[in-house]
């Protein structure tokens, strides 16, 4: 009998998750089968325990479980930790143990597929919510000469510096603050939510100035505001999120079945022009 997995979400018709892992496990020659399952929105426990009692192994989450997956685990990465939350499950016996991979493969799209060094750069993130804080410590670990933290609402991320404190050099700013910071960024990263209503969050002129790349966390949009105003001012490389979404499923895919699956194919699959 095949080993089944899942994507749990709601709304979840959406998801390419499906796909992704149909393709890692054909790739792989891997004997398991993965669904999507659309969680009730009061209901996530009850749900997930059903799909144990029926044999499963993992479990990918996306929104808005993501805090309810890290409080269902009784085991937790240390990515999960530092995120707060989790978007993958494995289960084993009694076992549930939470992961969180959004980061890494954020980080492994931008330095491997992308091939642009973070190492001794200066970074800017967009943003200081759930998807800003995942990608936090896969980033320092890649030891940026500064990683800039700027936020509509500065308490936020003032929060999550002190969280992150004593892991690299990270420094948070108001948008308003940003023109007098701005020496040139080597990578711009939008984990805002904006780009989602068509909007662009209010960058000072000078942000791009210089940039190798400009990265959209969004996937399947095109041509966001943000990346116009990247290409308007002469970004050499833009990318949006679809990367990161299949490496991070590769991540997954690796830590339940010990074998990690190329994802260049899948990517070329997924993307959407940028145009």
């Amino acid at each position: 009998m095949s080993d089944r997995y899942a994507v749990i979400g709601n709304p979840i018709g959406f998801s390419k998750s499906p796909l992704i892992h149909g393709t890692f496990a054909r790739m792989t020659g891997q004997d398991l089968v993965y669904e999507a399952i659309e969680g009730p929105l009061n209901g996530f426990n009850e749900r997930v325990d059903q799909f144990r009692t029926e044999g499963a192994k993992g479990l990918n989450i996306t929104a808005p479980f993501k805090l309810d997956a890290f409080a269902y685990a009784n085991e937790l990465s240390e990515s999960a930790k530092r995120a707060g939350a989790a978007n993958c499950l494995k289960f084993d016996g009694d076992r549930i143990v939470a992961e969180n991979f959004d980061g890494i493969g954020l980080v492994r799209d931008i330095t491997v597929n992308l091939g642009v060094k973070m190492t001794g750069r200066r970074v800017l993130m967009l943003g200081a919510g759930g998807a800003a804080r995942g990608a936090l410590l896969p980033f320092l670990r890649q030891e940026p000469s500064e990683l800039v933290l700027v936020n509509r609402t500065l308490s936020k991320a003032v929060a999550l510096a002190e969280e992150f404190a004593g892991f690299g050099p990270l420094i948070v700013s108001g948008y308003a603050e940003l023109a007098d910071l701005a020496e040139g960024y080597d990578v711009v990263v939008n984990a805002t939510s904006a780009s989602l209503r068509g909007e662009l969050p209010p960058l000072p002129g000078n942000v791009f100035r210089g940039a190798e790349l400009a990265y959209e966390l969004a996937y399947g949009k095109g041509l966001t505001p943000f990346l116009q105003a990247a290409r308007a001012e002469g970004v050499a490389k833009l990318a949006d999120g679809v990367g990161m979404l299949v490496e991070q499923a590769a991540e997954a895919f690796a830590w339940w079945r010990g074998v990690r699956p190329s994802t260049a194919q899948v990517i070329a699959e997924l993307t959407v022009p940028l145009s």
